[in-house]
């Protein structure tokens, strides 16, 4: 059986070359790939999970756990402890929607709007522009759901459009869904 670094690493291997070294972006688009087929489930159930470097079992998880995950394996930055520590140190300014009275290291890290509010906070907002592969993009579902997606490489039929890795409710997967939601938020977020 495959594990998640044998993908990641032969993700790793194809998309770089010896003339160019992979960049951050590539990086972390390699690793959100990596998550198709792997992660099948969509399962927002709160759990309770080791801090840092915590996650829910592989083949479950919603989009934050696209992003958490990429980010993770293909930067080795791990967003559970970065989040934790900026709302533990500046609760004021991430949303009370949860009715918090205090950080959970459970949950605040897979949380939208608290992954939009550390990425604000981290100056990754970018206004205007086009998208970039590597990008995060926050979308609005209907019933007033939040959503975030990893820009990927590769366009769908209309050129302009990129694809997104996402686990929108069927694992993860990419597609074209850029136009189909309002979008709340984009961010560019090199952690070095």
């Amino acid at each position: 059986m495959l594990t998640r670094r044998m993908v990641l690493a032969a993700t790793l291997a194809l998309c770089t070359s010896p003339a160019r070294a992979a960049t951050w972006q590539d990086r972390l688009v390699s690793a959100a790939e990596a998550q198709i087929g792997r992660t099948v489930i969509y399962d927002p159930s709160y759990v309770r999970i080791a801090y840092p470097g915590g996650d829910v079992p592989d083949e479950r998880g919603v989009c934050t756990d696209v992003v958490i995950r990429a980010y993770r394996e293909g930067l080795r930055f791990d967003l559970q402890k970065a989040v934790h520590e900026d709302m533990a140190a500046n609760f004021g300014a991430y949303p009370k929607h949860w009715g918090l009275k205090r950080t959970d290291r459970n949950i605040d890290h897979r949380r939208v709007p608290n992954l939009q509010a550390f990425f604000r906070r981290k100056n990754a907002k970018v206004m205007g522009g086009g998208y970039q592969a590597g990008d995060l993009v926050t979308m609005m579902l209907p019933g007033n759901l939040p959503h975030i997606v990893v820009v990927s490489a590769a366009s769908g039929e209309d050129a302009d459009r990129p694809l997104v890795i996402h686990n929108i409710g069927a694992g993860t997967r990419r597609e074209a869904v850029l136009d189909r939601f309002p979008i709340t938020g984009h961010y560019r977020f090199n952690p070095d």
